[in-house]
């Protein structure tokens, strides 16, 4: 296998044996960044210098017996939200640009205090609004299998990087699915943490009480060693819960004879692809040979989840972005000589018509007068699906569904229909509403040869048992090794 295509644990125990460099590996990566990105436009920027500079230091450590751990002078990308000292953040916006932040998001330190080569930061739908990474100002990112396709959104340019190879690992944030969905566009699996796992601190907000960090990677043993790291208590997040990590590590290679699956009915819903349907009902049956039962369970108020998260994240949205005035940092209108002219000149010019579009939501539901026919009554609706989780996981000790309700659609085929786009993520969408971590993984291809991805939930800062349930399936289901031809 091409040296590229490596996952983060085969990297570490070749560079613990002493059979090739940190260096090497992150030259190598950035021979293959040369090669695709311009058919597939996985990142904004790329961070060579530096990340030399820190494949380099790795080396040195290693030489010394002073290696930091299992990501010590391996490569990974980040999703352009997250604050980097030295290189811009974006958020795939205009308004952002040329903003460089004078320091790094908490997920950002700990992955350089852990050895990790940063190449750089990649391309993602504007301010995390949207389902295709067609919403970015840099660009539209390409699906490696199928160059006329969405990676999904928002953390597609992090998700096509892993699945074209041109980096180890990635972090990107889900809102409403921004991690899980990509990743089963791509072929990958992708790890959404429970709310207050990781420390948002650097991560740039688009809807505060739904943001998280989580990595993506080609398989969940990955997953697991980037969750140990990146996880924790930040006291400059006050929604970071203060709880110890684990080696999340130690969870892959368990047995979950005896669990019991819960498989809901409300995620079966009319326009479901068969495809998807069949992937789902074969990860089912990998389940039940793994001596787990699986039983049907109801969560009632799913088919409530796209609408209470389309006024929530919007509201929030609204309420974040009015920092973006042209007057403290980024884009600014020029020649604007009353105040009233800047404000309405520079958002005009430097938002995205998507990133409008969720800020007028947003502001309508807000206003006076309808603020308790909107956000109070999504804000209801989210303690309602709270509680269906609650129930749920009382009886199961996962949940399993599908990740999407369609393979990876063409670009462009949704961009003129904003409501098809937002139920792109119908299924994503709760598990951020209520808070619990998920996780999407691989579990075969179309006829077409487009991947597919299976999720499995599970309850309030239980990532271990998360990542065992899907170590235990990922294993089981002898997903065939393909890779993209770029």
């Amino acid at each position: 296998m091409e040296s590229h295509y490596l996952t983060v644990h085969e990297l570490e125990e070749l560079l613990r044996a002493g059979e090739t460099t940190s260096l090497e590996i992150t030259e190598a990566m950035f021979r293959r960044i040369d090669a695709v990105e311009e058919r597939v436009h996985s990142y904004i920027n790329l961070m060579k210098e530096r990340a030399l500079e820190a494949a380099e230091a790795s080396d040195r450590r290693r030489r010394d017996d002073a290696a930091l751990g299992p990501l010590d002078g391996v490569p990974i990308a980040l999703k352009d939200l997250l604050c980097t000292t030295g290189t811009p953040t974006t958020c795939g916006s205009r308004f952002l640009e040329r903003f460089v932040p004078p320091y790094d998001a908490t997920a950002v330190a700990k992955l350089r205090a852990a050895g990790a080569v940063i190449l750089g930061k990649t391309n993602m739908d504007e301010f995390a609004m949207g389902s295709s990474t067609e919403t970015s100002y840099f660009g539209v990112t390409r699906n490696p299998w199928d160059l006329e396709r969405v990676p999904g959104g928002s953390s597609g340019g992090s998700a096509s990087a892993v699945a074209a190879g041109e980096c180890a690992a990635s972090l990107g944030s889900d809102t409403g699915g921004s991690i899980r969905q990509p990743a089963a566009f791509c072929g990958i699996v992708g790890l959404k943490p429970t709310y207050g796992r990781v420390s948002r601190y650097g991560l740039v907000a688009f809807a505060s009480s739904l943001d998280q960090i989580g990595p993506l990677a080609r398989d969940v043993e990955d997953c697991a060693i980037l969750l140990s790291v990146i996880a924790g208590h930040d006291e400059r997040d006050s929604t970071s819960f203060p709880a110890p990590v684990p080696d999340y590590r130690d969870c892959v290679g368990r047995s979950i004879k005896g669990w019991t699956v819960g498989i809901p009915r409300e995620y079966f819903i009319e326009g479901i692809d068969p495809a998807v349907t069949a992937a789902v009902d074969r990860a089912v049956s990998v389940m039940k040979d793994l001596g787990a039962e699986c039983r049907e369970i109801s969560l009632p108020h799913t088919r409530y989840g796209i609408a209470a998260y389309y006024v929530i994240a919007p509201a929030e949205a609204s309420s974040n972005l009015a920092r973006y005035d042209g007057i403290r940092y980024g884009f600014r209108s020029p020649g604007e000589r009353e105040l009233l002219d800047l404000y309405r000149n520079t958002r005009a010019a430097a938002f995205g018509s998507e990133v409008k579009r969720r800020i007028m939501i947003g502001t309508y539901a807000l206003s006076s007068g309808y603020y308790e026919a909107y956000y109070k009554k999504a804000s209801q609706i989210r303690t309602l699906m709270k509680r269906d989780f609650d129930k749920a996981f009382a009886s199961c000790d996962v949940i399993l569904a599908p990740t999407t309700p369609t393979p990876p659609f063409k670009l462009g085929e949704k961009t003129d229909d904003p409501l098809q786009m937002y139920l792109s993520d119908v299924f994503a969408a709760p598990a951020n509403l209520a808070g619990i971590p998920g996780i999407s993984l691989p579990c075969g291809f179309t006829a077409d040869g487009l991947p597919l991805g299976v999720q499995l939930l599970a309850g309030y800062f239980e990532e271990g048992k998360l990542i065992q349930a899907a170590a235990a399936l990922e294993k089981a289901l002898f997903t065939e090794q393909r890779r993209p031809a770029l």
